[in-house]
C-alpha cells in the first residue's frame, strides 16, 4: 500500500556511482521515487546523540548543499542523520533515506513520519534488505556502505570516536570519495570524531560554500562545453529563480532594474540572487550589481 518498486542495479534509475562499486547490492526496494538528479548526491552522516551545535551545523550545511541542487542522502538514523533529510525538505530540495532494515520494518519507528514526508515527493526510502529485515548489527554497517557509494562525497558534522560514521567515512575514503568534516570543541567528545578526521586529512568544512567550491561542477550549473545558444538557455529552476535569472540578460545588474523587469517585490529579488548565487548561476559584483557566471 505505501508503493513500493523494486530498481535493478541495471535499471536506468538505479544511481551510476553505487553500481559501479564493487560491492553493490543488485537491486533495491524503493518507497518514493529515484530521480536521474539524486546521482548528484552528498552523504551527510553523524552522531545519533546530536548536541546544539551538532543540529545547528547539520541543518545548514544540509540546508545549502539541498538548495544548491544536491540529493542528501543519510541513514534516517536519530540525530543527525535525521536532521539531514528534514533539512534537504525545508530547503524544497531532495533526500534519500537509505535505511539498516526491510521498508515493513522501518527503524526508527518515531520516523516514519518524516520517512512518509520524504517518500511523498521529496525523494525516496530505500533498502537493500527483504520488506520484514529487522536491523541489526549487521544490517547498519551494510547500509552504510551504500550511503558512501551513492554519495559524490561525505560529509561528517559531528561524531565521537567510536561513531559508526568513521565508518562510512573510511568507506567513502576506499570508493575514492573526497571526506568533508565540521570542526568541533576540542572538550566536547561528540567532535572529537570529525576532529580526528581533518587530522588525518578530511577537508575541513564550515559552510556549504566550502564543498561546493571543492567539487565544482553544480547540478543546476550551466555547461561550459555546450554550444552559445544551448549554454544561455534558462536552468531547469524553481519559478521565481528561474524569472529573476532570465531578467538578468547578458549584462549585469542592478537590483532595482531586476526588481522593475521581473515585477517580483524587493525582498524576494534579494533573496533569490543569493540563491542563484549558492548555485554558482550568478557572481556579485560591487554597487549590489549581479551577472551571469
Amino acid at each position: 500500500e505505501r508503493g513500493l518498486t523494486i530498481v535493478q542495479s541495471q535499471d536506468p534509475a538505479f544511481p551510476p556511482a553505487l553500481r559501479e562499486a564493487y560491492d553493490a547490492p543488485l537491486f533495491l526496494y524503493v518507497w518514493g521515487k529515484l530521480e536521474e538528479r539524486d546521482r548528484h548526491a552528498i552523504g551527510v552522516v553523524g552522531t545519533r546523540r546530536i548536541t546544539t551545535y551538532g543540529r545547528n551545523v547539520t541543518k545548514k550545511l544540509s540546508f545549502e548543499l539541498a538548495h544548491a541542487g544536491f540529493t542528501i542522502v543519510s541513514g534516517l538514523a536519530r540525530g543527525v542523520d535525521t536532521v539531514a533529510h528534514e533539512a534537504a525538505v525545508a530547503a524544497g530540495g531532495r533526500t534519500v533515506a537509505v535505511i539498516g532494515s526491510g521498508l515493513a520494518k522501518l527503524f526508527p519507528a518515531e520516523n516514519m513520519a518524516l520517512a512518509e514526508k520524504i517518500a511523498d515527493g521529496h525523494g525516496a526510502v530505500v533498502s537493500e534488505f527483504p520488506l520484514h529485515t529487522s536491523p541489526d548489527k549487521q544490517t547498519f554497517p551494510q547500509r552504510n556502505r551504500i550511503v558512501a557509494a551513492w554519495s559524490r562525497a561525505l560529509l561528517v558534522t559531528e561524531c565521537p570516536a567510536w561513531s559508526g560514521s568513521l565508518i562510512t567515512a573510511n568507506l567513502a575514503s576506499e570508493y575514492g570519495r573526497p571526506v568533508f568534516a565540521v570542526p568541533g570543541p576540542i572538550n566536547s567528545p561528540t567532535s572529537t570524531g570529525c576532529n580526528r578526521l581533518i587530522r588525518e586529512g578530511a577537508t575541513l568544512v564550515t559552510d556549504g560554500a566550502d564543498i561546493l567550491d571543492d567539487l565544482g561542477e553544480l547540478p543546476f550549473a550551466r555547461q561550459p562545453s555546450l554550444p552559445f545558444a544551448e549554454n544561455n538557455a534558462v536552468p531547469e529552476l524553481p519559478p521565481e529563480e528561474a524569472t529573476v535569472f532570465a531578467a538578468l540578460g547578458d549584462q549585469e545588474s542592478g537590483v532595482d532594474r531586476l526588481i522593475d523587469a521581473t515585477g517580483l517585490p524587493s525582498q524576494v529579488v534579494t533573496a533569490t540572487l543569493m540563491k542563484l548565487e549558492m548555485r554558482r548561476l550568478v557572481r556579485a559584483l560591487p554597487g549590489f550589481r549581479y551577472v551571469k557566471r
